[in-house]
């Protein structure tokens, strides 16, 4: 007989967490080994856990916490722990909020509407090693790839100058291209991609391994973990200035203002 799944759940609500353990406790070959109400408090007893020896194998994730919101814990708890498994379940969709639950490391989405047996379903799944996304997420995610095959070559160009911080002044240089020119095309994609900001543009370009023409990337100068990410995300969906200016540093120097 196989080992059950190790399951932690993460979420403020104190009637959510005992309802989702009473739950699961029921179902064969799974067991609640923890739970928090924050994302602190998640990552504290995440580690005691692992110290332990007794490493969940699943987490169990909101995304509205207070202090730490839930992708900021899930980015943080993969940092630590390569090997769990999160699965997000929110009240809450919208692109964004899968985009950066995604760029952060999870490995499912699912809103707390859905059936139990798709939350049982979901759990076996990325516990598997497989991705899990309820039907809204996955809209969302092949729109954002329909986005990127939508682009001209040109525009993919583009995309990947603003990878690199590029004003459209640069754009125009490096393309010998007129300014007005490089401003349709920046334009052009962010419609394409339904992106509000060039610093949106630029973090998807990094995420989907985009690069400017004869010229190698410059990832050795911007963090690649998914934290620094989720937070420029974040930062560049209420303060793009500030977000393309932490960008163009190579380094995201930023305390989480929310």
């Amino acid at each position: 007989m196989s080992a059950p799944i190790k399951l932690f759940l993460v979420d403020d609500h104190d009637v959510v967490r005992r309802g989702l353990r009473a739950y699961v406790e029921v179902l064969p070959g799974m067991e609640v080994v923890g739970e928090a109400s924050d994302g602190e408090q998640a990552i504290t007893r995440i580690d005691a856990l692992a110290a332990a020896g007794a490493e969940p194998a699943v987490v169990l994730m909101d995304l509205v916490l207070p202090g730490l919101d839930g992708v900021e814990t899930t980015a943080e708890l993969l940092r630590r722990h390569p090997r769990l498994r999160v699965l997000v379940l929110t009240s809450f969709g919208g692109q964004q909020r899968v985009q950066l639950a995604l760029a952060a490391g999870a490995a499912g989405y699912l809103l707390k509407t859905a059936d139990v047996d798709e939350v049982a379903d979901a759990i076996l799944a990325v516990a598997r090693g497989e991705v899990h996304l309820d039907a809204e997420a996955a809209e969302y995610l092949m729109k954002e790839q329909a986005g990127i095959r939508a682009l001209t070559p040109r525009e993919l160009e583009v995309l990947g100058l603003l990878a690199e911080g590029c004003s459209n002044q640069e754009i125009a240089r490096r393309l010998a291209i007129t300014e007005r020119t490089a401003r349709t095309h920046v334009s052009n994609l962010l419609g394409k991609l339904n992106l509000g900001s060039r610093t949106q543009a630029a973090l998807l370009a990094h995420q989907e391994g985009l690069h400017p023409p004869h010229r190698p990337r410059r990832r050795a100068l911007i963090p690649a973990s998914s934290f620094a990410l989720s937070l420029l995300a974040r930062l560049a969906a209420h303060r793009p200035k500030e977000a393309h200016m932490c960008w163009q540093t190579g380094y995201p120097r930023l305390a989480s203002p929310w």
